[in-house]
């Protein structure tokens, strides 16, 4: 791992680059899932009801943060302000609109996983009280519009709001407004690493209408089932959607760090955040930025600011799923697990969308994120919702394999595909239930320390 800031090798090649994936290659019996999870926070009460927790005020993030630091995480800043804790292999950080991102430590169970997730809400439960607000799963967030949000103190989220409207005409929202949960995944060499990244953006379509869980925007049904997956195919082309290499055979690593090489730099880190003015990394090391050449924590650093639907780091990251509830968020690691750790399941994923050309993939991309599980796969009668069907018969039969234990923590997702309802289908019918009210919807989304 290269630290932003640290101590770093200079890069003189190409190859110092894909040492970057090589040298985190693992043995499978080393392999571990981490999850991301972003969650966003809602006043509860009096005139501010429903809107979002801002960072800084008597009802600001900032108490939150301080109760955790004081509890023993320690607090990374800039300048006076705090922009993330760790704790051992756990860390929170903030997003652009103050939502709140926990990282729970790389796993071998989803029971970890759950323990994990329930004792960091149970961390923030006392000082999320006394600031009156609660934490709910929503991949957009339902109430006010984006001038409601306040954005947080954060020096490269400076940089970004200015550079990605110039790209993407959503790009604030995606910032400000939509709430993710991720799965990390490790690999073991260049060519696995291609396989897991080409099943993983094979079954993005099914993944998203299983995890469709924003319905709502600006108070009022938008036609999405996944609005924060139309966001993201109006952010910037460069960096966003899927890769059209991943689906050819060759040398993964090399393929990703030459596209990479190509994408623009938001910013140089040197003591702060530099813009870069729109050089690329391949720029950047024929001539340098203000005299100083890349360094390998330069290379991380840019890696970062990529989103593809599956995001090569010193693991793989699964980017396509809304944030959702506690009990779909477990499933989600034991999902992934079960096509991704096993070969079998990994090509039978695979197959699933085989016949379709790049285009057709990036088209039902679309109609998934306004239709969900109804959404029909171009050139097929089948269904996102039965092709979701045939991935958890996959992944049932991968984890019995080699982790049997994990099979139940898919029930969640059994539910949504057997029932058709999503829960942006049930956000839609609490919505309608309660005419919008924050009132009585937020107790029902909002995540509970204790199981239910």
């Amino acid at each position: 791992m290269y630290l932003v800031g640290g101590e770093s090798p200079v890069v003189t090649s190409i190859e110092d680059l894909l040492s970057y994936f090589t040298t985190a290659c693992k043995p499978r019996e080393a392999w571990r899932v981490g999850t991301e999870h972003e969650m966003h926070g809602v006043l509860m009460g009096g005139q501010h009801l429903g809107a979002p927790v801002p960072y800084f005020g008597p009802r600001g993030l900032t108490h939150i943060l301080q109760a955790l630091e004081k509890a023993g995480w320690q607090g990374v800043r800039e300048g006076e302000n705090i922009i993330a804790l760790t704790c051992r292999d756990r860390q929170v950080s903030i997003e652009p609109g103050a939502q709140l991102e926990h990282a729970a430590r790389p796993h071998r169970s989803s029971q970890d996983l759950d323990e994990d997730l329930r004792s960091f809400l149970a961390f923030i439960e006392e000082p999320s009280k006394i600031i009156g607000a609660e934490w709910i799963s929503a991949g957009f967030r339902p109430w006010g519009t984006i001038k409601d949000v306040p954005w947080v103190p954060k020096y490269r989220y400076n940089i970004m709001r200015d550079y990605l409207p110039t790209r993407g005409e959503l790009s604030h929202e995606m910032m400000k407004r939509t709430a993710t949960v991720q799965v990390n995944l490790d690999y073991g060499s260049d060519q696995d690493a291609l396989q897991k990244t080409r099943a993983i953006m094979a079954v993005t379509p099914m993944l998203t209408a299983m995890y469709a869980n924003s319905p709502i925007v600006d108070g009022k049904e938008s036609g999405y089932q996944s609005y924060r997956g139309h966001v993201w195919t109006k952010m910037d082309p460069d960096r966003c959607g899927l890769l059209d290499f991943v689906f050819e055979e060759g040398e993964f690593f090399r393929r990703y760090a030459e596209w990479a090489l190509d994408v623009p730099l938001f910013f140089v880190y040197r003591d702060t955040y530099i813009p870069a003015g729109g050089m690329t990394f391949r720029e950047f090391m024929k001539t340098g930025f203000q005299g100083q050449m890349p360094t390998m924590s330069d290379w991380g650093l840019h890696l970062s600011t990529l989103f593809p639907e599956a995001r090569a780091k010193q693991y793989l990251e699964v980017r396509g799923c809304d944030a959702n509830s506690i009990g779909m968020t477990v499933a989600l690691g034991a999902l992934c697990a079960g096509f991704l750790y096993d070969e079998s399941a990994c090509a039978e994923a695979t197959a699933l969308t085989a016949s379709l050309t790049f285009a057709q993939r990036q088209e039902f991309g679309v109609e998934v994120n306004r239709l969900g599980l109804e959404a029909r796969m171009p050139g097929s009668k089948l269904s996102a919702g039965e092709l979701s069907k045939q991935l958890l018969a996959i992944v049932r039969d991968g984890l019995l394999r080699f982790a049997p234990a994990e099979v139940p923590y898919l029930d969640p997702l059994v539910e949504v595909v057997e029932t058709g309802r999503t829960h942006a289908t049930r956000l839609i019918e609490l919505w309608r239930e309660h005419n919008g009210n924050p009132a009585e919807i937020v107790p029902k989304l909002r995540y509970h320390a204790q199981s239910e």
